[in-house]
């Protein structure tokens, strides 16, 4: 329809069943059309399908006007396609048919073959759902219901025994699966419980290793629950435990109930903040020695150079802490651990808050001079 609603000569492949050989034709004549006063309109299928080479090889024809690209694809063009092809296009999503435009399948549908569906009002919504916004499926479900000799119309219990349901759309290697763990793991860092619950019932409804949704509950535990309680991470443990030991699908209880724990608990950030700035700072400073107070010495020669000198060992300070200073002698002190007033955290804050009056009061007096 674009070709010839613009004059330009239209060249299919499909990347499936094409190589290079295939494409160097297509350019060729693709060249001599244009030497004729003809653009070209290249349409590729599943041009994810090609790979980055082959991508590469489009580059001077659509820079140079010789033909115009247009691509087909069922993945994240941002993840399939290269950049450079990728920021001489323009993308078009395509996205799943709500409601109202599966309806209007359904109508056309009924108008061609010239009759209703014979559904019930709750069966036709309940076959629209079944589709899942695949107007292809609900194309063929009709099919199969027109064909079908009954009497009276289908309720939803017979619907479910005689046509199959479409299976979720979810691909376990590509954009399905990363958009379902990041809606999961932002609706437990939102403490958003139900919406958790759903998307954990997707992935595993969608063929979902749950071993690959334990593995990330565990690390949300750490990442987004942090110390503010600090049961989240060997809950999220523990339930990971469970499933090796029950499997599916007794062990995926074990998961939901530990997304029901990290999703109501309190939420901290403040650890893996602070492990961040750390090796941030780590690589700053390069290779620092420690102070040679908190060094052991256990040679003569190390003793002579100071070693362990001016070390005070906390058991014998009072409150057991002595308020030495253990960073580098060539660098500042620095704060990277800021725990929040939340959960058990709010513990933590007091203690730190508690040892840092103390350093102050005995950092006067320390002499770290061996």
């Amino acid at each position: 329809m674009l070709a010839q609603n613009t004059d330009l000569v239209f060249e299919p492949l499909s990347a499936v069943f094409s190589g290079v050989a295939d494409l160097r034709k297509v350019f060729e004549r693709a060249k001599s059309n244009r030497l004729a006063g003809r653009g070209t309109l290249l349409f590729i299928d599943e041009i994810h399908r090609f790979n980055r080479a082959q991508q590469d090889g489009f580059l001077p024809y659509v820079e140079d006007g010789t033909v115009v690209l247009v691509g087909a694809t069922t993945e994240n063009p941002s993840f399939e396609l290269n950049a450079a092809l990728l920021s001489r296009a323009q993308v078009f999503v395509l996205n799943r048919l709500d409601d109202k435009a599966l309806e209007t399948l359904l109508r056309r549908a009924e108008d061609a073959v010239g009759r209703e569906l014979p559904l019930d009002a709750d069966a036709r919504i309940a076959l629209k759902a079944m589709a899942d916004g695949d107007g292809r499926f609900l194309l063929n479900l009709a099919e199969e219901l027109f064909a079908l000799a009954v009497e009276g119309p289908i309720d939803t219990g017979m619907l479910a025994q005689t046509v199959q349901r479409r299976a979720p759309l979810y691909d376990k290697s590509q954009e399905g699966h990363y958009n379902l763990i990041s809606a999961l793991h932002k609706s437990l860092r939102g403490s958003d419980c139900d919406a958790a619950l759903y998307w954990l019932a997707r992935m595993l409804d969608g063929g979902e290793d749950p071993r690959y949704i334990a593995r990330r509950l565990l690390r949300f535990a750490y990442e987004d629950v942090g110390l503010a309680e600090p049961q989240a991470a060997v809950q999220a443990l523990t339930a990971w435990e469970t499933f090796e030991r029950i499997g599916s699908p007794e062990g995926e209880l074990a998961l939901a109930q530990a997304v029901i724990y990290l999703a109501t608990a309190p939420k901290s950030n403040a650890a893996y903040k602070a492990y961040g700035a750390a090796r941030r700072h780590a690589k700053d400073t390069g290779s620092l020695m420690p102070p040679k107070h908190i060094l052991n010495a256990p040679t003569n020669l190390m003793k002579d150079l100071g070693y362990g000198a001016g070390y005070n060992y906390d058991h014998d300070a009072p409150d057991a802490f002595s308020g030495q200073d253990y960073f580098p002698d060539d660098t500042d002190r620095q704060t990277f651990y800021d725990p929040v007033e939340r959960g058990f955290e709010r513990e933590l804050r007091k203690r730190l808050d508690y040892w840092d009056r103390l350093r102050k009061e005995r950092s006067s007096g320390e002499d770290r001079t061996p």
